[in-house]
């Protein structure tokens, strides 16, 4: 299984932002998936997940401002963000794990990809 994120960058407060994750073909549909993020000093912290019938489940932090989605047919997730703050400043991963439920710990996660860098200021 490969991960390969991309679309992060460096934003204003109050502004957006859409990861996506390319994964290996067939991944996302068989594996539940979700967004991870890793601030500097801090712990990796699930943020979003999707599991194979499309349901979702968000953090606190994060409910009402990101969006996770998937495209099977294009082996892609997503993650729209709206709103960002400057604590949303981390490095956001994908993974691929068979299940993450409410937690969305990262010992749930069997696959990462590399990881791309959101800046807010």
């Amino acid at each position: 299984v490969q991960l390969v994120e991309s679309g992060g960058g460096s934003v204003q407060a109050g502004g957006s932002l859409t990861l996506s994750c390319a994964a290996s073909p067939y991944t996302i549909r068989t594996y539940a998936m979700a967004w991870f993020r890793q601030a500097p000093g801090k712990e990796r912290e699930g943020i979003a997940t999707i599991d194979g019938n499309a349901v979702t489940t968000y953090k606190a932090s994060v409910k009402g401002r990101f969006t996770i989605s998937k495209d099977n047919n294009k082996n892609t997730l997503y993650l729209q963000m709206n709103n960002l703050k400057p604590e949303d400043t981390a490095m956001y991963y994908c993974a691929a794990g068979y299940y993450f439920g409410l937690a969305i710990s990262p010992t749930q996660a069997h696959y990462w990809g590399q990881g791309t860098q959101v800046t807010v200021s």
